[in-house]
């Protein structure tokens, strides 16, 4: 038996039966050899670690830009707090923790600079060319964008994670087109507790973000449920600590309420329902993975909250009014002079179109990439 059969034969004993096997993929779009070790799922996981997508994260906003400040949330330090909550629900439940770390990684790939105003924008520009949506452009990235091996364009993932990435939908996104995948089925049980683990990290780092900007004042959140209860845990365990340290122990005490919420109500719906296979998790009539009804009041309390009072901030709202003249800027100086692109993207013109070759090109940006774009071309005094 190979090291590989050892590992297949260890994980079809110790995952539940409603979890996704690695031996049991659909398999990639292009065939190539297994590793001798490493499942096919490990193997999505490292080759979407090592993607140039993947490290331009780094410099793209979650909701501050990054020269505000070097302790903000970035698109990639989202990112790997999704992966590690997504991994935590992952081995409570029995599932398989590649997978379900393979899909938290890759599930922010296609996010342009600027965060959920850099997204209106390009879909706005492209309205006209099937518009943008960034699941549908994580889809692009590892299907065609990435080149780093020599017999096909992308990263050749498997179908599992592919079809999470597509199916991928959280309060910001919408669904994207699912022609190449079982649209009538729901995705597997890794990549919704994904879509909850998404929702989990960014309404807590942005308590902690807002916090910290002061933004948002201890004393409004106070109207906020999970955050009152949560304080008022600390604060009696803890009434000497300085704000900061209570600060991080009310959003830690919020992470671990609603993650062990979400995943005791996965728990009960698949012992009240009887669900002992992937089939049965996929053709049932909505998601498994969810909060109670009481965690979705709450969880909803604080999203209100946020958006009126961070989201709907004045200061975040003149930063995404200059990144929608910044990325406007952009696009009608490569539509009216492609030649302005660099060359390889040129190339592409004539195979995918101008404007999806533009759109391509500002999607991949980071936030200073495209600061520094901009000044090159519209600053006499910048080099170019």
């Amino acid at each position: 038996m190979t090291e590989l059969e050892k590992i297949s034969e260890l994980e079809a004993e110790r995952l539940a039966p409603y979890a996704v096997k690695s031996k049991e993929t659909k398999g990639r779009a292009y065939k190539e050899d297994e590793h001798p070790f490493r499942t096919a799922f490990q193997r999505d996981r490292d080759r979407i670690i090592h993607s140039h997508a993947f490290r331009r994260l780094e410099y793209k906003t979650q909701v501050f830009v990054y020269h505000e400040g070097d302790h903000y949330r970035t698109r990639l330090t989202h990112t790997i707090e999704v992966a590690q909550i997504a991994r935590t629900a992952a081995r409570a439940l029995g599932l398989n923790e590649d997978l379900a770390e393979a899909i938290a990684l890759a599930h922010d790939l296609g996010h342009p600079p600027f965060g959920h105003t850099g997204e209106r924008i390009l879909d706005k520009l492209m309205k006209d060319e099937g518009g943008f949506e960034h699941n549908r452009h994580s889809l692009r990235i590892v299907e065609e964008l990435e080149t780093r091996y020599p017999g096909f364009r992308g990263l050749n993932l498997t179908w599992e994670v592919r079809e999470s990435i597509i199916k991928h939908n959280s309060e910001h996104d919408k669904p994207a087109e699912l022609e190449h995948f079982e649209i009538d089925k729901a995705p597997c049980l890794e990549a919704q507790i994904v879509d909850i683990a998404d929702e989990i990290a960014y309404n807590n780092h942005d308590i902690d973000d807002g916090l910290s900007s002061m933004m948002m004042t201890p004393e409004a959140l106070k109207e906020v449920s999970l955050w009152s209860e949560a304080m008022g845990e600390v604060e009696e365990a803890f009434p000497e600590a300085e704000f900061k340290v209570k600060k991080y122990q009310a959003v830690l005490r919020i992470i671990n309420r609603q993650v062990t919420d979400m995943v005791n109500t996965v728990i009960s719906t698949i012992e009240d329902e009887g669900i002992d296979s992937l089939a049965k998790v996929q053709n049932r009539d909505g998601n498994i993975a969810r909060f109670s009804s009481e965690m979705e009041k709450k969880n909803i309390e604080l999203k209100r909250f946020l958006h009126k009072n961070l989201y709907m901030h004045h200061r975040v709202l003149r930063m995404a009014g200059k990144a929608e003249r910044i990325l406007t800027a952009l696009f009608e100086v490569y539509e009216k002079e492609p030649k302005t692109l660099p060359p390889h993207f040129v190339e592409e013109i004539e195979r995918v179109g101008k404007k999806r070759v533009i759109c391509d090109y500002m999607a991949g940006m980071t936030d200073r990439f495209a600061l520094d774009e901009y000044k090159k071309l519209f600053d006499p005094y910048e080099r170019v």
